[in-house]
């Protein structure tokens, strides 16, 4: 996943501020990816990332990984691939449950980042920049077993059906797609929190043009200041999702919609349980934060 949450202030405190005019999409990639490049350090050196957890105990499992734990099942000697992996803490969770996992991200200095962690910790993992909608490109047709993608990772791309592509020629035939992201109703949402209101404020379905965020700051605790502060960004319709699957002969196994999200969402509105996890403080059950989707490629 990389925490790389879409929509999000920068300062991990709401929805960031959209700009009065679009974003072209053919120039997304340069604008995300200076703005990506530019928070790698702080990201590592954060400890939200928790690297000196997975530094300190050899067992230790990201949180969002582990909260699909019991929905991934037995990983071990499956050929893996995290897409838009930024910081490859979750590529290493993965590794860590068994599968011999590689791990691709457009920024190249997360790129360096996740190697250099991972060659640390002993890990067998191989890392590669290229653009998700290369991949296949990069990595190989019908090469793997499972891709994996994380929360966050969707909203940086214009094309739910070009991603789809992309999953249906990495995956060998019986392979599966696992993705657990936030929900497009969460992400449509703006939180206010000094006048405890929630509204709808961005797209639910997927549209031609960039919603464009100018905002500093990143997700994570960090005392650091950045230049690149733009981004363009996508949501996509759970229908739009599904039918992006469908149409390219994979087969939907679990769908499963989660009234909770590892982040705090919308400040002033959310509590945290035990297991990290954050949803509404006041009837929950409003409100999908989160889902997880799995799907298999036709053998």
């Amino acid at each position: 996943m990389g925490w790389s949450f879409p929509y999000l202030g920068k300062s991990g405190s709401g929805p960031g501020t959209r700009c009065a005019t679009v974003g072209r999409v053919d120039d997304y990639r340069v604008v995300n990816q200076a703005n990506w490049d530019e928070r790698v350090a702080a990201h590592a050196a954060s400890p939200d990332y928790k690297l000196a957890e997975y530094e300190r105990d050899p067992r230790y499992i990201g949180d969002v990984v582990r909260f699909d734990l019991p929905r991934l099942g037995d990983l071990a000697g499956l050929r893996g691939v995290h897409l838009q992996c930024h910081i490859g803490t979750d590529t290493i969770s993965l590794a860590r449950l068994g599968a011999r996992m590689s791990g691709l991200d457009f920024s190249g200095p997360a790129i360096a980042q996740a190697q250099s962690f991972a060659d640390r910790l002993g890990h067998e993992i191989d890392f590669h920049q290229a653009d998700v909608y290369d991949a296949a490109d990069v990595l190989g047709d019908a090469a793997y077993d499972l891709v994996f993608t994380g929360i966050g990772a969707l909203g940086w791309l214009p094309s739910i059906d070009r991603w789809a592509d992309v999953v249906v020629r990495l995956l060998k035939p019986g392979g599966r797609l696992f993705l657990r992201e936030g929900h497009p109703m969460l992400w449509a949402l703006e939180g206010s929190e000094h006048e405890g209101l929630i509204t709808v404020d961005y797209p639910y379905f997927e549209t031609e043009a960039p919603m464009v965020f100018d905002e500093g700051g990143t997700y994570v605790e960090t005392e650091a200041e950045f230049s690149h502060n733009v981004t363009h960004e996508w949501n996509h319709g759970l229908g739009e999702i599904l039918t992006a699957l469908l149409t390219r002969g994979m087969t939907v196994t679990a769908f499963e919609e989660h009234d909770s999200a590892p982040w705090n969402a919308l400040p002033g509105h959310m509590t945290r349980d035990q297991a990290g996890e954050w949803r509404l403080t006041t009837n929950p059950e409003r409100l999908p934060c989160t889902y997880t989707l799995q799907a298999t490629k036709t053998a």
